[in-house]
């Protein structure tokens, strides 16, 4: 389909709805609610007299408990905690935003930091540079800070004097820096403005960060205007040669760059928010279990923040949310997130006008493409450093970006354009938002942060609460359409053909009916109030309780009446099974079921799969024309195996590789029913395929060096790298399932989402015996390296004398290769798969402190 004749065809479908469809569900011009009137007494927002105080006690695993009297305070404690534990990652982040990766790094983003030299010349950091320009993120932090709350103003100075204070200790050599940024040029002193661009960057993850390549390389002809410049005179001849160099390979990158996938970073999680129906003391429980790389910018990082008074909350966030709790609880109420199915931008195709690439049509006006040029500088090694030039091309409402010209159904061509629209551009209320959600005390208050705010930038939401209400929302940050545009998602052909081969929503740009302005509004987000519970395993909105099954709301929260993931079954399977014969959970059988390790493989097909193996004998299986594999030592793993993915499970590593080539579409035979969503599709087929499938996962691991009965701990395996990059040789075994097998407690071996340049060492896949591609497994010859997967796991109960709480940070507390907390939470885990007491209460931690520092610094 050529998106010319699309435009034409939504135009005329437009008119017709337009003239019979009074609806506006879903107007981007929603009125929000003045905010909620402050307590009193008001929490203090900015330090009296300029000066910065905060206590920050650490207990085991290096936990801080960051006390301070005041917001900037409080933000103070966290910047200088937060940088003790993961500096590098946390100045990587800032110069990445910055657009300064090409000044200190050189053009491209694989680098062998033990020789300094380019692994592979991918010209990343130009590319990220430019594009982030083009997304004018510095530019909108610089020039709309003033206007960001006095609360997330006073949280995002006070963590940038406090990442300031541990750089001074560290130059002072009272405190010891990650060797592998100490003293390096682009750890330098930041202010309010470099986090607030920081935090913009960190919105951008879920849509227009996606788009790097395609802004890059948008052009208005067809040649290659797009291609940096050397600013100067008279150019050298080494920088002559470096920039032909870097452009040759700009062209060439160019025929292989491709349109994103809707979550290329594979980001999940699962929660649960359990009501009084469903707990043994009839009051409110969460379990949180993000599932996130285990590397980079997206680690989350553990502490409890107390003002007292008006602040007392514990739990993980990310790395550089400045003094503001994630996911968490406090002695009120309890609440996780998961990546929600919903979009968070829109690619419009722009109608250029006739002849002039440079504007295109809207509502029947030309509307201007500007042209900026912009310049960043570049490390050119022998060729020195340089002042690099391009031109961008940019609308009010977003970037141009170019689409791929061998990617149907785009084919880019002087007669059209696309603009990028994301609903989370600037956005300015993540702070506020969570800030507020910290200071619930009740449902209200809580549904209260949402209203006022729109800053959960792309999460679902579980809630729940001492007095055992259990509550569910996706108002994840969507754009928000028109009811025209909202009804033509569901029903127009062209639109939804167009949404599935591109994976995202492409929408006509020359008519307002498609134009949105703000995201869309709390009352029109997905959202459950129950007193059993709700869940979300990255499914949509719709199947949070299948009792009450969420339905019409807007498509770009996601699909409804879909077919479930085995992780969303798997989730199910364990809520009904609720730890016993009572149906309810108490904290210990929380714990027990993220933990369990089981599979929904395993209740779906396995009994049918064994008596299948059986029966086949010693009969080898075809799984190719040319090739056979006799299934016999197969067969007897999988009669040994627990029915779990622990350390001890022998064949673990077996059925992951048959989970990967097990397909529901062809080998089940009863299909999916909207109305059975926990329990179809089902019923093994004995067509064969699966048998099959078992013989090439036979094949495949014993290609790679494993026996079938290997016991998972024995292929699966935690190992963390040097500050080269190079391997720890430290590898601890690590217990549990994956997404394909339809487990809960899910890791994996990518590297995806890790957007930092520290460096991280990789093992080369394994191949298929078949395809010779590398396995989907991530299996190499050491067998399974996990990168990602269950991060911060968090179980909370509230009793009659508070919140009672148990974790654990997998990946532990540093990411400081020098640190105590670099791998101590991580050896519990591998050792014990158990979670660690949550110390929240005053008592108890002051009995427990390991460490305590008070912090200090006079504001000039």
């Amino acid at each position: 389909m050529h998106f010319n004749k699309f435009m034409l065809a939504m135009g005329i479908t437009s008119a017709v709805l337009l003239s019979g469809c009074g609806n506006d569900e879903g107007s981007a011009n929603i009125q929000r609610p003045d905010p909620q009137p402050e307590v009193t007494p008001p929490l203090q927002v900015f330090a009296p007299d300029g000066l910065l105080k905060a206590q920050i006690r650490r207990t085991a695993y290096g936990v801080p408990h960051i006390q301070a009297d005041n917001l900037e305070s409080l933000g103070f404690g966290s910047g200088y905690a937060q940088a003790q534990d993961n500096l590098c990652v946390l100045a990587d982040g800032f110069i990445k935003a910055n657009s300064e990766r090409s000044m200190y790094f050189g053009p491209h983003a694989s680098i062998d930091f033990s020789t300094g030299l380019p692994t592979a010349e991918d010209n990343g950091n130009l590319i990220s540079d430019f594009a982030y320009k083009a997304l004018k993120i510095r530019e909108k932090a610089e020039t709309q800070y003033t206007s960001f709350s006095y609360n997330s103003r006073a949280l995002m100075e006070g963590f940038s004097a406090g990442y300031n204070q541990y750089l001074a200790d560290v130059e002072a050599q009272t405190q010891t820096a990650d060797p592998f940024c100490a003293g390096q040029p682009w750890v330098k002193p930041i202010d309010g403005v470099d986090v607030a661009n920081y935090l913009f960057s960190i919105a951008l993850l879920p849509g227009a960060a996606n788009f790097l390549d395609l802004i890059f390389y948008a052009n208005p002809g067809d040649g290659e205007e797009y291609l940096p410049r050397i600013v100067g005179s008279a150019p050298s001849v080494a920088q002559t040669a470096f920039i032909n160099d870097i452009n040759t390979k700009f062209l060439a990158h160019k025929q292989t760059i491709t349109t994103p996938e809707t979550n290329p970073r594979d980001l999940g999680s699962n929660g649960w928010g359990l009501g009084r129906d469903k707990t043994e003391n009839g009051k409110g429980m969460v379990l949180g279990n993000p599932h996130f790389p285990h590397t980079g910018n997206l680690r989350f990082w553990q502490s409890h923040l107390t003002i007292p008074g008006h602040i007392d909350v514990m739990g993980g966030s990310l790395v550089g949310m400045p003094g503001a709790i994630n996911i968490g609880f406090n002695k009120d109420v309890a609440w996780t997130h998961t990546f929600s199915t919903a979009e968070h931008f829109v690619l419009y195709n722009l109608e250029l006008v006739s002849g002039d690439r440079m504007q295109y049509l809207f509502d029947g006006e030309a509307m201007p493409i500007t042209k900026e040029t912009v310049q960043i500088l570049v490390n050119g090694g022998p060729a020195g450093m340089l002042i690099a030039e391009k031109d961008i091309y940019t609308t009010p409402k977003g970037p141009i970006a170019e689409a791929p010209i061998t990617q149907a159904p785009f084919g880019w061509d002087d007669g059209q354009a696309f603009m990028l629209q994301d609903a989370n551009m600037a956005n300015k209320d993540p702070i506020d938002h969570w800030l507020a959600m910290n200071r619930a005390t009740n449902m209200s208050e809580f549904q209260q942060a949402f209203k006022n705010y729109d800053g959960v930038i792309f999460n679902n939401t579980m809630y729940a609460d001492k007095d055992g209400n259990a509550f569910y929302i996706d108002d994840s940050t969507v754009p928000g359409l028109t009811g025209v545009a909202i009804s033509l998602l569901k029903t127009n052909p062209d639109i939804i053909a167009t949404r599935q081969q591109a994976g995202f929503t492409i929408l006509p740009g020359n008519s307002s009916l498609f134009a949105y302005d703000s995201p869309l509004g709390y009352e029109f987000a997905p959202k459950l109030e129950r007193s059993d519970f709700v869940q979300n395993s990255n499914n949509s909105f719709w199947s949070t309780n299948l009792a009450s099954p969420l339905e019409g709301y807007s498509a770009m929260y996601g699909p409804e009446r879909g077919q479930q993931s085995l992780r969303t079954r798997m989730a199910l399977k364990l809520m009904n099974e609720a730890g016993g014969e009572d149906g309810k959970f108490n904290l210990q059988e929380l714990e027990s079921a993220v933990l369990s390790n089981q599979i929904y493989l395993e209740s779906l097909i396995f009994d049918d799969l064994i008596s299948q193996c059986q029966a086949q004998g010693d009969t080898p299986v075809m799984i190719s024309d040319s090739l056979s594999q006799d299934i016999t030592a197969a067969c007897q793993a999988l009669s040994q195996w627990n029915g779990k993915q622990d350390n001890d499970s022998i064949g673990g590593a077996l059925i992951r590789e048959f989970a990967h080539l097990f397909d529901q579409s062809t080998m089940l035979t009863v299909p999916f029913d909207a109305n059975d969503a926990a329990n179809t599709p089902n019923t093994l087929s004995t067509d064969g395929s699966a048998l099959m499938a078992l013989a090439r996962a036979t094949a495949n691991l014993e290609a790679a060096g494993f026996d079938v009965d290997s016991p998972m701990g024995n292929v699966q395996f935690v190992e963390k790298s040097l500050p080269d990059g190079t391997p720890s040789g430290t590898k601890l075994p690590w217990p549990g399932t994956h997404n394909a097998e339809g487990g809960f407690n899910v890791f994996s071996t990518s590297l995806s989402g890790d957007d930092t340049l520290v460096p991280q060492h990789t093992y080369p896949r394994a191949t298929d015996v078949v395809t010779t591609a590398p396995l989907a497994s991530g299996l190499t010859a050491q067998g399974y390296p996990i990168r990602y997967g269950s991060s911060w796991m968090m179980a909370v109960s509230f009793t009659d004398q508070g919140p009672v709480a148990k974790g654990i940070l997998t990946y532990s507390q540093s990411s400081n290769f020098m640190s105590a907390q670099f791998n101590d939470q991580s050896e519990l885990y591998s050792g014990s798969k158990q979670f660690r007491p949550l110390l929240f209460n005053e008592a108890d931690i002051a009995a427990a402190v390991e460490s305590s520092i008070d912090l200090s610094w006079q504001k000039p």
